[in-house]
């Protein structure tokens, strides 16, 4: 390996401005038996180079299933955790450790326990957008594409308790007919979309398609005419090419959904702009991440996700539940 890879680099200023980053990921990854996994909310350039792009599910499986010795996930630190629950052997690296996720601080495990302490008959079904510790007091994680098929697994009769996003848990419940327990969190991106910008568009713009993630709020839902998780968005685009879409979801979504329509026109929705943010549509956590944070952690080896293993054996059981719960991967 060349010099610039011996030597820590504890900041971006330190790479050699005339480096390939491109091909120096290629590289590394091909000496460390590497994959890089992605969320379609990471930026163009990093999903450009990542082996796999997908949701929290697809990422799920894939890290269930890689035989690399290490996983680099470019995402938020859920997402690594997951990775590592499952991989306890592989290194896990995560490019930002601060690239957290707002709908994981609105739940913390001691809170969640009290909670469960107070509603004894309640099964627990959690947002895979948790902690581990919360994950830990689960008894089945699900996610936004497979959350409605696994409640419909579940005895009528059974009570539920859903965390930590009230406005996911809201849809469900509509869609499902049951009248879980939700927990009052929500994610700082699709709950700041604005309705009056979503209107203009809409008007300027009647024949588009209006596709939205349920993590919005049920008034911003209501304008929808397709509701889904980020694959499932991508599906229906893929299925209507050459249409116009109002989009609903963090616009990080945009650059995969142009790679498989090109013909189509795409808006993203503004959030609020309330001064608090420059650009309140896009997730800052997602954003933390970035190409030269990507070739750093490979060269540094870190930072590298740590889990102990009682805790890992404890939130590992809730994984491997939605696992087998969930629908057959589509070929």
């Amino acid at each position: 390996m060349g010099k610039q890879n011996q030597l820590k680099i504890e900041n971006a200023s330190q790479i050699d401005p005339v480096l390939d980053l491109e091909e120096e990921i290629k590289r590394l990854k091909k000496d460390m038996n590497a994959v890089i996994l992605a969320h379609y909310y990471q930026d163009a350039e990093i999903q450009d180079i990542a082996d796999f792009v997908g949701d929290s599910l697809d990422l799920s499986r894939k890290a269930a299933a890689t035989d690399a010795d290490v996983i680099v996930f470019c995402g938020v630190s859920f997402m690594a955790d997951v990775a590592k629950i499952l991989n306890p052997e592989k290194t896990v690296l995560l490019p930002d450790i601060d690239a957290g996720c707002s709908l994981e601080y609105a739940c913390r495990a001691e809170a969640l326990e009290a909670f469960k302490k107070q509603h004894p008959d309640h099964m627990v079904l959690t947002y895979i957008n948790s902690s581990i510790e919360v994950k830990a007091l689960t008894d089945i994680i699900v996610t936004s594409s497979n959350a409605e098929y696994i409640i419909n697994q579940l005895p009528e009769e059974q009570p539920i308790i859903f965390a930590p996003d009230k406005y996911l848990g809201g849809y469900l419940n509509r869609k499902t007919g049951r009248d879980m327990l939700l927990w009052e969190g929500s994610c700082i991106v699709h709950e700041r979309f604005s309705e009056k910008e979503l209107v203009k568009l809409k008007t300027l713009h009647p024949q588009a398609h209006i596709i939205a993630h349920p993590e919005c709020p049920e008034a911003l839902l209501d304008y929808a005419g397709h509701i889904g998780s980020t694959s499932s968005l991508i599906n229906f685009v893929m299925e209507h090419h050459g249409d116009e879409f109002i989009v609903l979801t963090e616009p990080g979504i945009l650059h995969k959904m142009r790679q498989d329509s090109p013909n189509s026109i795409f808006y993203d929705v503004p959030g609020l702009d309330d001064g608090a943010c420059a650009n309140c549509n896009e997730c800052p956590y997602m954003k933390l991440n970035t190409i030269e944070k990507l070739y750093m952690c490979m060269v540094n080896q870190a930072p590298a996700i740590e889990v102990s293993e009682s805790l890992r054996v404890a939130a590992k059981k809730p994984l491997d539940k939605m696992l087998q719960m969930s629908p057959p991967k589509k070929v």
